[in-house]
């Protein structure tokens, strides 16, 4: 049974939903605060999760910083279900990583939809990894994470073990724009401090790697003023 987790139920979307979640196989489980959100990821296998950008009078700039600290957790698919329509929060939080936002006016059963696709994705992509033997590819460019080696229109391409994990992180998300901090974070496990110039340092050694021509980049691409991605 796969288990949706909502978290910071203020708009009482948990009630809603939960029977239309029960008539389709789906379990709830509801977080009130951080602590318990983490301990719910920690102590069972989520698929899906609500999240309310709104937090109370602390505004939903705290709630988008909740969502990237979540992205950079975890992969399952975070939808947003909030009172707030301003634009660009809808912008910032699809940029922090949400999969999908909608306002808590929308039909209950057009949020169901939208749950059942976005699982849908999840356990296709999940069963993509799986069934290629950890292989990623982006076009010409190969990842193998068995053998642990990169491939380029059928050239080998030497890496170093950072270098490497840099890219099968990015190719791993195709299309996910990640900042230099949240590589910095997922590749060192620990707080990014003046990790800009390091990470621009490993990118331009990649891309010497990869690209045919690193000033025109084919793979590995910048996303100015936001980071880096590939595809």
């Amino acid at each position: 049974m796969k288990k949706v987790l909502v978290y910071n139920n203020q708009t009482g979307i948990a009630e809603k939903m939960e029977p239309l979640f029960a008539s389709e196989g789906l379990a709830m489980v509801v977080a009130a605060d951080l602590d318990q959100l983490y301990a719910r990821l920690d102590a069972s296998e989520i698929h899906l999760m609500l999240v309310d950008v709104e937090l109370n009078d602390k505004g939903w700039d705290k709630g988008i910083e909740i969502i990237a600290n979540l992205r950079r957790k975890s992969s399952i698919p975070v939808i947003v279900v909030s009172a707030q329509s301003a634009e660009t929060a809808k912008i910032m939080a699809l940029e922090a990583g949400a999969d999908d936002y909608v306002t808590t006016d929308c039909n209950p059963l057009e949020l169901l939809a939208r749950v059942k696709s976005q699982l849908r994705r999840y356990t296709q992509l999940v069963n993509m990894y799986v069934n290629i033997d950890r292989i990623y590819r982006v076009d010409g460019l190969v990842i193998d994470d068995i053998q642990r080696t990169v491939t380029v229109e059928g050239r080998n391409v030497r890496l170093t073990p950072i270098e490497y994990k840099i890219l099968r992180l990015l190719v791993q998300q195709k299309g996910r724009v990640f900042s230099n901090s949240q590589i910095y974070e997922n590749i060192w496990h620990m707080q990014a401090i003046g990790a800009d110039n390091t990470i621009a340092v490993h990118i331009r050694h990649i891309r010497e790697k990869i690209e045919a021509n690193p000033k025109e980049p084919r793979y590995l691409k910048v996303v100015w003023g936001n980071g880096y991605k590939v595809g």
